[in-house]
């Protein structure tokens, strides 16, 4: 009688090598939530001017609709990534879903300006708890390797494309039917998302539940919304105005304070050590200077279409068809390049890339012909920008155990949610600087060829910093 050996552990639950059917579901259900999400950080700009004369809104009280929206998904982000660690990122997942259904639905029946802005604040809070967790589920479903690469790769495809299909969205939902379904669309995919995701995804949370840093939370959460506060006032009046100061030094005062609590924590919120792996520091300032660029380049074409050559909000929208075909592009390519070279080489190349794609753009001039240049630049840019971010996003999350995933999901969260809300205030400051206020075509074209300039030597800074501190160490 033979008498089989047991198999190790390590062997009985290796991970698979290709992707199996409950993986395909788990991947298409965390893919749709995370589109959605990043839907809703640019479907309602379009419609802003429709929402004000409906509801009444002052021209003062009109950018709180993004504001208030911007504060929260970006403040809260990392705070809810920890949450995520001590109650389990499934239950935050499907939590912060509801709540963003809810809220969506809430802001589409809105009949007053104080319950629209109620409804953007409940959505930019579940926003900021949704992304980090579904990002943690998804690097703790996916092994680290090709497979995990890949649903990144996807990943930061689908999140970018829903940036800019969200401005496309909105101008043909407010054009066709009513700015209100801006907010009804997110109703029923947030509906099915909630009736699959229970059944396919598994609960993820570290087997020691660590206790809740209360100070370090309440300091780094503040200073969050003091920073992200700031600039979009600097956006809106200018980086000299008192309010823009107050919030950007109010925040970075708090961040300083909140190292000094993390310094003497006995469970800090962010560990001091995983700060100082470099895959994690550099990652994170390659995703932020990542997101500023190519979120902002966007608003900066708007300009340059509308302004410039005189597009409609529809017209323009559309134009940016093709930079979303650029990002599902190289979000599929992303996962090869990185298998075949390496994240650092993903890193430099794409960054290279956007860079000569995104200073192209100085010679764009003030007639419709332009858009032979654009169009193919924006592609081309596209491509680049998604291979930094799904390199930055493999790079941030690498080396790191799953009990600590969800603070990593929640530092890259948080680097792609201040670099959305970043990217518009600098570069309308940059264009309010170079044109002296003058609106004319001319003055126009000049403000955004100075802060395309800019834009361009901010993707150069992170390639020089991929390429000098991100080498692989013999």
């Amino acid at each position: 009688m033979t008498i089989a050996t047991p198999l190790p552990a390590s062997a009985r639950q290796a991970p698979p090598r290709r992707l199996t059917g409950r993986l395909r579901v788990i991947l298409a259900v965390l893919l749709v939530a995370q589109f959605m999400l990043a839907v809703d950080f640019s479907i309602l700009n379009v419609a802003l001017p429709a929402i004000g004369d409906d509801l009444g809104f002052s021209l003062a009280g009109l950018q709180w609709i993004a504001t208030a929206f911007a504060l929260c998904a970006a403040g809260f982000t990392l705070f809810f990534g920890r949450i995520g660690d001590l109650i389990g990122r499934k239950r935050i997942f499907l939590g912060s879903l509801a709540l963003l259904g809810v809220a969506s639905l809430a802001g589409g029946l809105a009949p007053t300006p104080e319950i629209l802005i109620m409804a953007r604040v409940a959505q930019g809070v579940a926003t900021a708890a949704a992304t980090p967790a579904g990002l943690a589920l998804l690097t703790t479903s996916f092994p680290e390797g090709p497979l995990r690469q890949k649903a990144l790769g996807l990943n930061g495809a689908l999140m970018s494309a829903g940036f800019t299909a969200g401005a496309v969205l909105g101008g043909v939902l407010t054009d066709l039917l009513s700015w209100r379904w801006a907010f009804f669309i997110n109703v029923p995919v947030a509906l099915a998302v909630l009736l699959v995701a229970p059944a396919v995804i598994a609960e993820s949370r570290p087997a020691g539940r660590p206790r809740l840093d209360v100070p370090g939370a309440l300091s780094v959460t503040l200073g969050l919304l003091g920073i992200v506060y700031g600039l979009t006032q600097a956006g809106e009046h200018g980086w000299t105005h008192p309010l823009a100061l107050t919030g950007l030094l109010a925040g970075a005062a708090l961040l300083i304070v909140f190292h000094r609590v993390e310094r003497r924590a006995a469970q800090p919120l962010v560990p001091l050590h995983v700060l100082r792996r470099p895959t994690v520091a550099w990652g994170n300032l390659l995703g932020l200077l990542a997101f500023v660029t190519e979120t902002s380049l966007v608003y900066l074409l708007t300009l340059y279409l509308q302004k410039t050559l005189g597009f409609s909000a529809l017209a323009a929208g559309l134009s940016f068809g093709v930079l979303g075909l650029g990002t599902v592009a190289g979000g599929l390519l992303a996962p090869k390049v990185i298998a075949r070279t390496s994240t650092v080489s993903v890193l430099v190349g794409g960054g290279l890339l956007q860079t000569a794609a995104t200073a192209v753009l100085l010679l764009l001039g003030d007639t419709p012909a332009a858009m032979g240049l654009l169009l193919p630049a924006t592609f081309l840019g596209g491509v680049g920008n998604m291979l930094v971010i799904v390199g930055f996003m493999v790079t941030a999350t690498t080396g790191l155990p799953d009990r600590q995933q969800g603070l990593a999901t929640g530092l890259a969260s948080m680097s792609q949610q201040v670099g959305i809300t970043m990217g518009t205030p600098i570069m309308s400051a940059i264009v309010t600087a170079a044109t002296g206020g003058v609106v004319t075509a001319g003055a126009v074209l000049h403000g955004v060829t100075v802060a395309i300039a800019v834009n361009a030597a901010l993707v150069l800074l992170g390639v020089l910093v991929a390429a000098l501190f991100l080498r692989p160490r013999t």
